[in-house]
């Protein structure tokens, strides 16, 4: 049971952390390319799509797996397994921090704009992107991190 735990853990975190790179390195260099107004509808229109089951289930699965592998009692299992593990949950811990304090916020108030008074592409698209990048710069590096130790916590 804590090797398929463990083993869980990894993937969910490397499907999520894959998911992170593809779009800090293809999809918002794609958007990027748009005008405004097609960059704001764009983005309006992933975030009412990305948040659906499936990415809800990795999203906590990255979470609760590496938790329940740290905190499910294995004989043999050793320390520095064990610390690997711990690193690897407080990275994606940290994570999930950056996303619910900084990039949730940016998404709602993206979509709380549209068709209010002051919906001008341009200036929504300036409160956004930006903003929304740096916490994705940081909460890919974050997760990228988890990964990594949870990898070398299941080679230890």
């Amino acid at each position: 049971m804590p090797t398929l735990l463990l083993a869980l853990a990894v993937g969910c975190t490397g499907l999520y952390a894959g998911f992170m790179l593809i779009f800090l390195t293809g999809i918002m260099p794609a958007l990027a390319r748009l005008t405004d107004a097609e960059f704001v509808a764009a983005m309006r229109r992933i975030n009412e799509y990305v948040p659906k089951a499936v990415f809800l289930a990795v999203f906590l699965g990255i979470v609760v797996f590496p938790a329940a592998a740290l905190f499910v009692p294995v004989d043999g299992r050793s320390d520095a397994q064990k610390w690997l593990i711990l690193a690897g949950l407080v990275c994606v811990v940290l994570n999930h921090l950056v996303t619910l304090g900084g990039n949730i916020p940016l998404n709602n108030a993206l979509a709380a704009s549209e068709g209010g008074a002051g919906d001008e592409p341009a200036a929504v698209r300036a409160a956004f992107e930006r903003r929304w990048n740096a916490f994705h710069r940081v909460r890919t590096l974050l997760v990228t991190a988890g990964f990594g130790l949870l990898i070398a916590a299941s080679l230890t």
